[in-house]
């Protein structure tokens, strides 16, 4: 099991990010207008999952933006941006910041992505939330490279995310 920092506190995790090689866990997640959007959505496409607690802080915010940027003329690429918030927070934000080339999605019906991809916080303040990570699956569905931000303050290494993804 793992765990992360947050404000000094170590909080624990469902589990382990997915191995990379191994399946990505399929998943049911919520749209903006509340349909559902599940792995096999994207088949034949990379899949960057960039997931975190809550998209209402500016860190969240940022991370949003700079994968928004980075993937912006990607056709092969779909950057799905995996938060505990609800689903119309999400499309507000989006709207709000100008963000077009990202999907949010919420686990609000579904608690279980975090927990299948081992980054659901299950102790302290942030308990049901998401830890801060990347996992990104190939167009077989195989996971092919993942990161845990350590420090809920700090984060991800985008451009490893981006080299990963060539």
């Amino acid at each position: 099991m793992s765990s992360i920092i947050y404000n000094g506190y170590q909080l624990k995790l469902s589990g382990e990010l997915p191995e990379i090689g191994s399946d990505a866990p399929p998943f049911k997640l919520t749209h903006g207008d509340l349909t559902s959007a599940t792995l096999n959505d994207y088949t034949g496409k990379k899949v960057i999952l960039n997931i975190f607690h809550t998209l209402d802080t500016p860190l969240c915010s940022d991370s949003d933006h700079r994968f928004n940027n980075l993937f912006i003329n990607r056709k092969d690429v779909v950057v799905l941006v995996v938060s505990a918030d609800l689903p119309f927070a999400q499309r507000h934000l989006c709207v709000v910041d100008d963000i077009h080339n990202v999907i949010p999605l919420s686990m609000m019906k579904n608690k279980q992505f975090g927990e299948d991809y081992g980054v659901l916080i299950t102790s302290g303040p942030l308990e049901g939330l998401l830890a801060r990570s990347i996992v990104l699956i190939d167009e077989k569905g195989k996971v092919a490279y993942t990161q845990l931000v350590p420090d809920l303050g700090n984060e991800p290494d985008y451009l490893s995310a981006l080299d990963a993804a060539k």
